[in-house]
């Protein structure tokens, strides 16, 4: 197999996460894509460590690690998420930034 063909796959992935990070509003949607870039570094990892013909395996251990990393930062991503939607009504990365309030919902002096 050639290292061409999971390379690209890898590239039009990570480039697909890179553009819902960019241009998406929701939160949800936002950890979706970091997902996406994270699968395909760990494409990456397994096709070179395979054509490299790694003894050790490592980019398969690496690719491991990432998956549990990614697991716990989707977990917690998610519960900050609902957290926020909770509070506020709403998971639009956008207006979040921009309605900064107090707990007694008058606006703070950093935005008013």
């Amino acid at each position: 197999m050639h290292l061409a063909y999971p390379a690209v796959l890898a590239a039009l992935l990570f480039c697909t996460g890179i553009y819902g990070v960019l241009a998406r509003r929701n939160a949800i949607l936002v950890l979706m894509s970091v997902e996406l870039m994270l699968n395909a570094v760990n494409l990456n990892l397994v096709a070179f460590d395979v054509w490299l013909r790694d003894t050790l395996h490592s980019g398969q251990a690496l690719t491991l690690f990432v998956i549990a990393v990614a697991a716990a930062e989707i977990g917690i991503g998610l519960a900050i998420v609902l957290m926020v939607y909770r509070n506020r009504g709403t998971s639009d990365v956008d207006r979040l930034r921009d309605t900064a309030e107090a707990p007694d919902g008058t606006k703070t002096e950093a935005t008013a």
